[in-house]
């Protein structure tokens, strides 16, 4: 197994229980080792284009365009200007003498067309080469515009993918302050780091509805330009996907004296307490908002509880691999696994801090390996050598899977179920059921041994009630 490992990298997989706790993380992908990861302006575009009655424009060759709303398919409840790509499609001869003609008659372009409520733009690695002046370029467009045109500092190779939603954090945060706070209540909140993948922050609404909670922005599902401005009015910043938020929920505190709790709204346990969490900040203005929100969970997990056990009477012993792009999922899952009778035996991510991954050590079980920034040469080795029966993971760990014969789960941006909020739990379960028990493992050479097949548990009725109404 040594000899898989780039000797440069052994200071980023860990074994729990074979030696003393020591990771090494947040730092540039090894040249060469194909990492899973990917760059600055991914990182920046994934957190800020569900912003849907925003221009988003990106400043470079057409390729780095291709990555848009397709990869990460954030919903919208009205506007869905979002789902359009543009490119200044920057040509050789644009960079031998300079693009920035091109991105104002672009710009000037689009917002004639489109009368978006802000714009985006994107800057690539090339324009980070060749020195356009994206600001001042902004700076003109939004002066005879008169709206707010924001320059995106996300070249690729800035650094990593966490470098990306730095600069998107900085980018949204020229929105914050501009807007009015009339009329907002006490008890409100925003929302940061959930960009609504199947409808998963309209399931988390309505929760925060039922609790008495106004929801002031959505940042970034189902966000509009106008909520960001006047988002500094909230009282609270709940913080799910703290890799890609965590920076403006620091931005907000600091500037507007605005607190922030984490959270996460995978499995039982995180999304019953991400809801207490936030009922307990606001008890002193509402002494009732407790009570209100056990009766929410309470209400939920009876009808929850007897479906997972049904799962977990299948699922006993098997054995699961965790590999996601923000570590807060990975904490979330090993409890979910738990929850339905799996063992996780593999978790690693491409964003994960240090306190990440202490947290990831405390909570896993002795043999489990914990794994930063990894390559498909890697995980198929750890996939082989801890014989999973699941791998859970994104559409860039979806091949490796399918090639060792593994079941294989989408925890990523391209999913279409929502996974998010109890009915997600039952969703989640219900997925891994079906990619676990399913008769063709039986026709891989590593399962032709084992037996499969158990009764079939029908949850169609329980997660269109929830899904749909939540919608």
């Amino acid at each position: 197994m040594e000899d898989l490992i780039f000797e440069e990298r052994a200071d980023q997989i860990h074994r729990k229980g074979e030696q003393p706790y020591q990771m090494s993380c947040d730092r540039d992908s090894l040249a060469g080792a194909v990492s899973q990861r990917a760059c600055v302006f991914c990182g920046s575009r994934v957190v800020l284009y569900p912003i849907a009655d925003a221009l988003h424009l990106v400043h470079g060759p057409i390729g780095c365009a291709a990555y848009t709303w397709d990869i990460r398919g954030a919903l919208s409840s009205g506007p869905e200007l979002h789902r359009l790509s543009f490119s200044t499609d920057l040509q050789e001869k644009d960079v031998i003498f300079g693009g920035e003609d091109k991105l104002y008659q672009a710009l000037v372009e689009l917002i004639d067309r489109h009368q978006p409520k802000a714009a985006f733009v994107y800057s690539t690695c090339i324009v980070g080469l060749i020195g356009d002046d994206l600001k001042s370029v902004c700076r003109r467009v939004s002066q005879e515009k008169s709206i707010p045109v924001i320059p995106v500092e996300s070249e690729g190779f800035k650094g990593n993918k966490r470098a990306g939603y730095n600069a998107a954090c900085r980018a949204m945060f020229q929105l914050m302050g501009s807007g009015s706070t009339e009329g907002i209540p006490p008890l409100s909140i925003n929302i940061l780091g959930d960009f609504n993948l199947a409808g998963e922050i309209w399931i988390i609404r309505e929760y925060f509805e039922k609790m008495g909670i106004e929801v002031v922005a959505n940042i970034t599902g189902d966000g509009r330009v106008g909520d960001l401005q006047r988002a500094h009015g909230a009282a609270l910043n709940v913080v799910q996907c703290s890799g890609a938020t965590m920076d403006l929920a620091k931005m907000m505190k600091e500037s507007f004296g605005i607190p922030h709790v984490r959270v996460s709204y995978f499995g039982v346990e995180d999304m019953a307490e991400a809801l207490y969490s936030v009922a307990r900040f606001f008890e002193d203005r509402d002494p009732e908002i407790m009570e209100r929100t056990r009766g929410l969970v309470r209400e939920e997990l009876t009808v929850l509880y007897p479906k997972l056990q049904e799962y977990r009477k299948a699922l006993q012993g098997k054995k699961a691999a965790i590999y996601v792009g923000g570590a807060f999922k990975a904490f979330s899952l090993i409890k979910a696994f738990r929850h339905i009778g799996m063992q996780v035996v593999l978790v690693g991510s491409q964003t994960g801090t240090e306190e990440d991954y202490q947290e990831l050590h405390d909570i896993t079980d002795e043999g489990t390996i914990i794994v930063d920034d990894s390559n498909p040469l890697e995980l198929s080795a750890f996939l082989k050598e801890k014989d999973v029966d699941v791998f859970v993971g994104g559409v860039k760990e979806r091949p490796i899977a399918y090639k060792l014969g593994v079941g294989f789960c989408d925890h990523n941006h391209e999913r279409k179920e929502p996974l998010e909020g109890f009915v997600g739990m039952l969703v989640f379960a219900h997925e891994i059921y079906t990619s676990v028990m399913s008769p063709v493992w039986r026709f891989a050479p590593r399962k032709t041994s084992r037996s499969q097949g158990a009764p079939a548990v029908d949850i169609s009725g329980r997660c269109g009630r929830l899904a749909g109404a939540s919608m």
